[in-house]
C-alpha cells in the first residue's frame, strides 16, 4: 500500500485499528482539539441555478415537492437550510420592472459581452416573489451580476441589488455574491486582457462600495455583507484567498467600521465532465478518501482563509459538474458520499456547504419537474441531508470530529469512514459509513463490524441505532434514512416505512460493536433516538449574533415528522447489533480544477480530524503517521 503522511494535530491520539472484517474505535467523552467548530442548522444547504428557480419554485402555483422537501429540514434543524441563488446565469441577468412574468426572458437587445451576453436574460418582480415561498428565515446567498461591465453597470447592480433587499421580506437574506466564477471570465468573453485577481478586486470593491453606500447603508444594513471569490478553481491563479486579501479585498468599507467581507466563498466539484481527466466509475467514486484527494487544494484555501479572520463558505458543491452522471450522482452511492461531505467539511471548518441543483441535473437531490421522461421525483441524495440535520439537531450545539482509519481491512481501503457527533460539548452521537459498493443484484452483502470504545461515564446506556440504507449501491428508488422514506409519499412528505428500534447497550466496561453492512451507514445515538432533541433557544441566540444563517424560522412550517419509532427493540439485550434490509441553461462553462483518481488513502481527512494510532492510546506531538 503507497503510504502518505499526516500531520498529527493535538496531543492525544486515541486507538483505531483494523483486523480482518472488523475496526475497532476509541471515541472521547468530549471533543478534542481536532473537532469543528459549532454548527450552524442550515449548513448543509442547496445552491439553485438562476435560470432554473421557478422549476424548483413553481410559477403562479408552487412546487409542491420543493416545499415539502425544505420543509423537511428545517423541521430536523429549527433553521431552514442555506440556499444560494446563483450560478453562471446569475451573469446573464438584467432586472426590469415591467417584465411580470413566472420566468425570466430572453433580452431582445443584448449588449453585454460574452459567449453568453451579459444581460441575455431579464427578470422582474416575480422572481423575488417565488423565493418568499421558501421556509420562514431561509437563509438566502443572493448572486448578483459582476460579469456586465457596460457604462450604466454600476446602476444595474444596485437596482438589482436594492430589488433582493426590498422584496425578500419573509427569507433571511444575509449575503451578496458579485459574479460567479470570475477565474473564468477570460474564457467566457467577459473580460480580455490582463485579467486576473487584481483587476477583479478592484471591480469587486467598486460595485461593493456603490451597493453599500446606495442600497445597504440607506436600509440599515451592515457593509459586510458580500462574499468574495465564488471561484472556480484557484489552483494556478491569482485568485488564492491569500492573493485576494494581499490586493486589499479585506480593506474596511468607506464609512464603516466593518469590510465589505462577510465570509470567503468558493466552488468546486468532486468531477467535472470535460476538466477531470480521468473516467469516473462507481467504485472510484465510492472510495472517500479520493473526495480528500481531490479536496486538498481547496483546504489550503480554507488555511489561508483562517489567517485572515473571516469565515470560509463552499457556495456551490456538486459530485459531478455540470448535470450530474446517471449511474453514479442518481443512486444511492451518492447518498453515502454526500453524508461523509457534509461531516468532513465540517470538520475543516467550513461554515456551509451549497449542493448546486439544475432541473435537469442527475446530480440535484430532487427533480422538480418532469424531465427525461421522468414525473418529479426524490433522488437518493436527498436522505443524506436528511440524515445530517436529524443528527445535529436543532440545538445550535453540535460538533463533529471525524478519525482516521490506518489498515483497514481488505477491500475497505479508504471506503469507511467515522465521525463523532458532540452536543454541548459531550459525545451525543457515532457516525459509521461503509461505503465498499454492492450492487442491489448481489447476495449475502458483506459486512464491516466496528468494535466501540466508549467512556466509562456511558456505560450501561444504550445506542439507538438509526439506518442509511438501501437494496444496494446502485439503487435509484428505495433508500430510507430512519426507517424514514420521502418518496413514499408522492410529494415528499416523510413517510414511516420501519417502525423497528434497534437499540445496543453499551457495556460495564464501555464496548459495543455494531454491523455496517456495505454500502449502508449507521448513526448511532447515545441514550435517545436519533432527531428528539429539542432546541435551545439561549445558544440558538448566541450562534445566530455571529453567524446570521443560524436565525430559526420565524413561523411554524407545514411538514409533519412522522409517528416515532416504536420502542420495541431488536438487540436491546446485545452489545452487538447488526441490520438487514428490508428494503434549462445550467452550469456549462468550463472550468478548470482538480480531481484526483482513486488512492488507497484510509478514512476521512488530515487537518481537523482527532488522529488515531494502533492499539493502546499513546501521546505524541509533532509526529506523522505513515500508511494512512
Amino acid at each position: 500500500m503507497p503510504s502518505r503522511s499526516l500531520p498529527v494535530f493535538g496531543a492525544l491520539c486515541l486507538t483505531l485499528t483494523a483486523a480482518q472484517n472488523t475496526v475497532s474505535l476509541a471515541l472521547t467523552a468530549q471533543p478534542t482539539s481536532g473537532a469543528s467548530g459549532v454548527i450552524s442548522p442550515s449548513f448543509a444547504g442547496f445552491g439553485i441555478e438562476s435560470s432554473n428557480l421557478f422549476s424548483f419554485t413553481g410559477g403562479s402555483d408552487e412546487n409542491q415537492l420543493t416545499k415539502n422537501l425544505l420543509e423537511n429540514l428545517a423541521n430536523y434543524t429549527g433553521t431552514p437550510p442555506h440556499l444560494r441563488i446563483g450560478g453562471n446565469t446569475q451573469d446573464y441577468f438584467i432586472y426590469d420592472a415591467s417584465q411580470d412574468d413566472y420566468a425570466w426572458k430572453p433580452n431582445p437587445d443584448p449588449v453585454g459581452q460574452g459567449n453568453y451576453a451579459t444581460d441575455s436574460m431579464i427578470i422582474g418582480s416575480k422572481f423575488f416573489e417565488v423565493i418568499n415561498r421558501f421556509p420562514s428565515n431561509t437563509p438566502i446567498t443572493f448572486g448578483l451580476n459582476l460579469a456586465y461591465s457596460e457604462s450604466d453597470y454600476i446602476k444595474q447592480i444596485t437596482t438589482m441589488a436594492t430589488q433582493a433587499v426590498d422584496q425578500l421580506t419573509d427569507v433571511n437574506l444575509v449575503s451578496f455574491e458579485i459574479g460567479n466564477e470570475p477565474d473564468l471570465y477570460l474564457q467566457n468573453g467577459f473580460r480580455t486582457g490582463s485579467w486576473g485577481g487584481q483587476v477583479y478586486t478592484q471591480e469587486w470593491l467598486d460595485r461593493a462600495g456603490a451597493i453599500w453606500e446606495q442600497v445597504l447603508q440607506p436600509n440599515n444594513l451592515p457593509s459586510n455583507f458580500f462574499e468574495p471569490g465564488a471561484t472556480a478553481s484557484t489552483i494556478g491563479t491569482s485568485f488564492q484567498v491569500q492573493d485576494l486579501d494581499q490586493f486589499g479585498i479585506t480593506v474596511k468599507a468607506n464609512g464603516s467600521s466593518k469590510p465589505y467581507i462577510a465570509s470567503w466563498n468558493q466552488h468546486d466539484y468532486y468531477y467535472y465532465i470535460g476538466v477531470s481527466t480521468y473516467p469516473l466509475t462507481a467504485y472510484d467514486f465510492m472510495t472517500l478518501s479520493t473526495t480528500n484527494d481531490q479536496f486538498a487544494a481547496w483546504v489550503s484555501q480554507i488555511q489561508q482563509a483562517q489567517t485572515t479572520g473571516y469565515p470560509y463558505a463552499l457556495r456551490e458543491m456538486g459530485v459531478v459538474g455540470p448535470i450530474g452522471l446517471t449511474g453514479i450522482t442518481d443512486v444511492f452511492g451518492a447518498a453515502l458520499w454526500s453524508l461523509n461531505f457534509f461531516l468532513y467539511a465540517a470538520t475543516l471548518n467550513i461554515t456551509s456547504v451549497q449542493m448546486h441543483m439544475t432541473d435537469n441535473s442527475n446530480a440535484s437531490a430532487w427533480q422538480p419537474i418532469p424531465y427525461y421522461g421522468n414525473q418529479p421525483f426524490v433522488r437518493p441524495n436527498y436522505y443524506a441531508f436528511a440524515a445530517f440535520d436529524q443528527t445535529i439537531g436543532p440545538t445550535c450545539a453540535a460538533q463533529v470530529g471525524g478519525y482516521v482509519i490506518q489498515d483497514p481491512p481488505g477491500s475497505y481501503g479508504g471506503r469507511i469512514a467515522a465521525y463523532s457527533v458532540y452536543q454541548a460539548g459531550t459525545l451525543a452521537s457515532i457516525v459509521l459509513i461503509n461505503s465498499n459498493p454492492v450492487n442491489v443484484s448481489e447476495t449475502n452483502k458483506p459486512s464491516l463490524t466496528w468494535h466501540l470504545s466508549l467512556p466509562q461515564q456511558f456505560a450501561g446506556q444504550e445506542l439507538y441505532l438509526a439506518y442509511l440504507t438501501n437494496d444496494g449501491a446502485d439503487a435509484k428508488h428505495g433508500t430510507t434514512w430512519n426507517g424514514i422514506s420521502y418518496e413514499e409519499s408522492g410529494d415528499g412528505t416523510p413517510t414511516r416505512v420501519n417502525d423497528a428500534t434497534e437499540r445496543v447497550k453499551i457495556g460495564n466496561d464501555g464496548s459495543a460493536s455494531i454491523v455496517v453492512r456495505d454500502s449502508q451507514a449507521v448513526i448511532a445515538n447515545i441514550g435517545s433516538p436519533v432527531g428528539q432533541r429539542k432546541a435551545n433557544p439561549s445558544a440558538c441566540s448566541q450562534l445566530a449574533a455571529s453567524s446570521p444563517d443560524a436565525s430559526p424560522v420565524t413561523t411554524p412550517v407545514g411538514t409533519n415528522a412522522p409517528a416515532p419509532t416504536s420502542t420495541s427493540d431488536s438487540s436491546s439485550s446485545s452489545t452487538s447489533s447488526s441490520h438487514s434490509d428490508s428494503s434549462a441553461q445550467s452550469n456549462t462553462a468550463s472550468r478548470t480544477g482538480s480531481s484526483a483518481r482513486a488512492s488507497t488513502t484510509s478514512g476521512v481527512a488530515g487537518l481537523s480530524t482527532t488522529m488515531l494510532t494502533t492499539i493502546g492510546a499513546v501521546v505524541l506531538t509533532g509526529i506523522y503517521l505513515a500508511g494512512i
